[in-house]
């Protein structure tokens, strides 16, 4: 059964879609059968960002309204074998409830080791839509102030879900800034906010990354972190 996490931020602009996107190809690189699934239905690009925008027919919306089933939504990455997006490739102009979102995810979890959930930055209605669909959360931040401020919101309203795990994700970090004290370490962030970090993520200019760089080794540390948590966890079973 899949582990449902939402991967969300107090602003936009911090990285979230791509720390999502990133973390997605990692935990598939290590066989797990991932689902990327795009709630941020006003600013979609999960699958921009994964590259897979062409191969989209239906999006979440056809499935939740009945045009599809929830399978026909999924895009199965080429270059990924286990990694598929649920895209949100259109802006909706009605009120989608938490519950029609939860009843296509359920329909998908036995099949899958895990579904990231990429929520929309803020503290919004597609905020607590995302949130209420998921059983963990990675609140992603940077390290700068404005950021971390709007971070400290978030973080309030991610502890009164309960969640089974919540953690920090501190994105685009420079050395030399935090060697010269312009900006808080993660270990001063992980106080402010009252949050365990699970990972740190150095400034790099690429989306998706090679295998090599620091880091790409960041999201696989991550990634194996997540799996450490979930120990014993069987894999998903069913073949789409």
């Amino acid at each position: 059964m899949a582990r449902k996490i939402v991967v969300t931020s107090g602003k936009g602009g911090v990285g979230k879609t791509t720390v999502c996107c990133n973390l997605a190809i990692q935990l598939a690189r290590r066989g797990n059968r991932v689902i990327v699934c795009d709630l941020d239905f006003g600013l979609n690009n999960v699958d921009v960002v994964l590259g897979v925008e062409d191969l989209a027919v239906y999006d979440i919306t056809d499935a939740i309204e009945g045009r599809c089933r929830a399978r026909q939504a999924l895009v199965h990455h080429p270059r990924y074998p286990t990694l598929f997006t649920l895209p949100s490739n259109r802006v909706c102009d009605r009120y989608i409830s938490p519950q029609a979102v939860r009843l296509v995810l359920d329909s998908l979890a036995p099949q899958f080791d895990y579904i990231l959930l990429d929520s929309p930055a803020g503290i919004e209605d597609g905020f607590h839509r995302a949130a209420s669909c998921a059983e963990e959360a990675l609140l992603v931040t940077t390290p700068h102030i404005s950021s971390v401020r709007d971070a400290d919101r978030v973080a309030g309203l991610l502890l009164g879900y309960r969640f089974r795990a919540l953690g920090l994700v501190v994105n685009l970090m420079r050395r030399d800034l935090m060697r010269r004290r312009e900006v808080p370490t993660a270990e001063e962030i992980s106080r402010s906010l009252h949050l365990p970090v699970r990972a740190v993520i150095p400034e790099d200019d690429k989306l998706l990354l090679e295998n090599l760089s620091e880091r790409s080794r960041a999201f696989r540390l991550l990634a194996e972190s997540l799996e450490r948590d979930g120990a014993p966890h069987k894999k998903g079973g069913e073949t789409l």
